[in-house]
């Protein structure tokens, strides 16, 4: 095999290796706080859906919120694009939260497209604030259907099972930290019971929202240049080792 045969296989096996070690990471539906998620408290929580298709959109996203913990708020922000339907089920057992008996929580929102959604090559976010958070769970799970415009359906549905491997469609978890001591809601929270976020809370979400797409923009950065560090610095290896290989024969 020539050299130049040679350095061309090196670079692509470095390539392909690279694109499985972060494919996994990429490709679930996941949701993650902006900022903290505490027991008990209130948070924005971004659920984020990548385009697995070569050529169709995703075009409709319909997110279940887990009923054995349920929450009595969610609130979607307004996404360009797209509209939101929040679904709430009676409770067959009220919640009591502040004081208010609440005999409903939200158990769906779904998301649709308007346009065209989001096109192959491209992820999307969708912000919710969310509460109040449960006191006595660890983690909270839920379970996404991602739409294709082509019709094919993707259920993120499969719960993470202890001691064994991931899932091949697993459901995005939302783990909670633990609240902080003498760490207290106040009026923050009645006015999240009624539906009205407080002044304080909007500002931190408009915050939150700033620094979680500077953050998107850096990470994205960080794997593209990583990416080709590690494949450039393959590409090195492979030719010094033939180099080597060709001033030795000579």
């Amino acid at each position: 095999m020539k050299a130049s045969s040679r350095l061309a296989a090196a670079g692509v096996l470095a390539c392909t290796a690279v694109l499985a070690l972060s494919a996994p990471a990429l490709a679930h539906v996941s949701v993650q706080p902006e900022g903290e998620a505490a027991k008990g408290g209130y948070a924005v929580v971004d659920f984020r859906v990548p385009n697995e298709s070569d050529t169709a959109s995703t075009v409709k996203l319909e997110v279940s919120f887990p009923m054995d913990t349920p929450l009595a708020s969610a609130m979607p922000e307004p996404v360009p694009g797209w509209t939101a339907d929040v679904t709430k089920t009676k409770l067959d057992k009220p919640l009591e939260l502040h004081g208010q008996k609440i005999d409903e929580a939200i158990s769906k929102i779904t998301w649709t497209a308007t346009g065209k959604g989001v096109r192959p090559g491209f992820f999307q976010k969708f912000p919710v604030a969310m509460g109040a958070l449960p006191e006595d769970a660890e983690q909270l799970v839920f379970k996404a259907v991602q739409t294709y415009s082509d019709d094919e359906v993707v259920r993120w549905i499969e719960v993470q099972q202890e001691g064994q491997e991931e899932p091949e469609k697993p459901a995005p978890v939302l783990t909670l930290s633990d609240a902080e001591e003498g760490h207290g809601h106040g009026s923050e929270a009645s006015e999240e019971a009624s539906g009205e976020p407080s002044d304080d809370a909007s500002q931190a979400a408009a915050t939150t929202n700033a620094d979680a797409a500077d953050s998107d923009s850096s990470d994205t950065t960080a794997r593209v240049l990583g990416v080709v560090g590690i494949v450039v610095g393959a590409i090195g290896v492979a030719y010094g080792v033939l180099a080597g290989r060709r001033r030795t024969t000579t």
